[in-house]
């Protein structure tokens, strides 16, 4: 099987196969993605440690899912000229320090510094959308769509992992131990990183690749309708995903069902997101991409009006989480397939990265907008209902986005 022109060939002739390749990412994909969807269980012992409000620790992990958003085009910008590897191994450094720190944050400040700015630029250089990038560099094209299906599974892998294992080191050993435990599993990015090594430069990539600038690439990505579509209607997603990790464990315990079963609802999320994000990988292959994104946000907005709607039981609970997980993270596989389709992967992980930054915009109103909201009406409600409505938009906004290679003259030499 033929690799792609700008794959490093002597790379992966030696150790790096394609299965390793693979492998190692989805690993630091599951590492990186599953301390911080479990941080929302972190809300209450540290609110009452601290005697805090629910906002305080909402404007925290705010402030880093924005900042996690705003770093990714810079982290991608970097990844794609300088090698996928020294990012994620800078980012997990910093997302280590963050969240072992965290637990000794005793004011509000310091707690948005910790949680909030070095836990969000961490992210945005380790986590599963780094990965997603050096896979579309180094493997195979007809790999592309169910590797980034398999790359975004692993990451919900990590959250069933995390998940229930945040809670139990909580009961265990108490939340600033479990906080250290995380701190130093996340360390573990540092050797895997190097199975995903990118040259500081595709080799052999065609002229218009090889001299495309990032400038020019912007300028062509930001003057094309349907990437505006498709970043705008990212926005939903990563409202709607924040608001539910962050909140919804208190949500629950609100309705009067347990800890526990908020632990086991975000794993259960996470379990069936793999199978999400690998049938929605699958089908970006045999579908419209854009079809697929359309589906995925309807779903959603009836998930959520169903669940609200319904009695509060374990039962309903995890049915939600279940049907949740299937349409968790299923959106990435067709959205960073729509950019590799538009603009091929020379700057994929950047472009991906700016959508990237829409989604964690939406993830910081989703988080502030719950803290914010509860305090003031003491109900969660309102957003649940406003995610359901931008449910909706972006269903109606992915279907107008045309899936064609954006039509590029020729450019001039570098």
């Amino acid at each position: 099987m033929s690799m792609p022109a700008a794959a490093d060939k002597s790379v992966l002739a030696t150790w790096r196969t394609p299965l390793v390749i693979m492998v190692c990412g989805c690993l630091i994909a599951m590492i990186s993605f599953g301390p911080r969807s479990s941080l929302g269980f972190f809300l209450n012992p540290m609110s009452q440690t601290h005697h805090w409000g629910r906002d305080v620790f909402a404007l925290a992990l705010a402030i880093q899912n924005l900042l996690w958003g705003v770093g990714q085009p810079f982290a991608g910008a970097i990844a794609d000229k300088y090698g996928t590897n020294k990012v994620l191994a800078f980012g997990s450094i910093l997302y280590a320090a963050g969240i072992g720190l965290m637990g000794y944050s005793t004011t509000p400040g310091t707690l948005d510094l910790t949680a909030g700015v070095l836990i969000g630029f961490g992210l945005s250089a380790s986590s599963f959308t780094i990965v997603i990038g050096g896979f579309g560099k180094l493997l195979p094209e007809e790999w592309r769509s169910i590797a980034f299906g398999v790359g975004t599974g692993a990451g919900s892998f990590g959250q069933f992992l995390f998940s229930p294992l945040g809670v139990g080191l909580m009961d265990a050993y108490g939340w600033q131990t479990a906080l250290l435990i995380f701190s130093g599993v996340l360390l573990l990015i540092l050797p895997l990183s190097m199975a995903l090594a990118t040259p500081p430069r595709p080799a052999g990539a065609p002229a218009p690749l090889a001299t495309q600038s990032v400038k020019q690439a912007l300028t062509e990505a930001f003057g094309h309708r349907s990437y505006i579509l498709l970043v705008i209607g990212f926005f939903t997603c990563g409202f709607q995903l924040a608001f539910v990790t962050v909140h919804l464990p208190s949500y629950l315990l609100d309705r009067g069902i347990s800890a526990q079963v908020g632990g086991w609802t975000l794993a259960v999320i996470g379990l069936f997101n793999i199978v999400g994000s690998l049938t929605s990988g699958y089908l970006g292959n045999r579908m419209p991409k854009r079809y697929i994104l359309s589906i995925i946000y309807s779903a959603r907005a009836a998930s959520i009006v169903v669940f609200i709607l319904t009695p509060p039981s374990t039962v309903a609970t995890l049915i939600f989480g279940a049907v949740t997980g299937l349409l968790w993270l299923s959106t990435v596989p067709p959205t960073s397939g729509l950019v590799a389709v538009m603009f091929g992967t020379r700057w994929l992980t950047m472009l991906f990265g700016f959508a990237f930054f829409s989604h964690q915009v939406g993830g910081f109103l989703g988080v502030l907008l719950g803290g914010l909201v509860f305090e003031r009406w003491g109900s969660y409600d309102p957003v649940w209902w406003l995610s359901v409505f931008f449910g909706v938009a972006s269903a109606l906004i992915n279907l107008p986005i045309v899936e064609k290679p954006v039509v590029r003259p020729a450019l001039a030499p570098a």
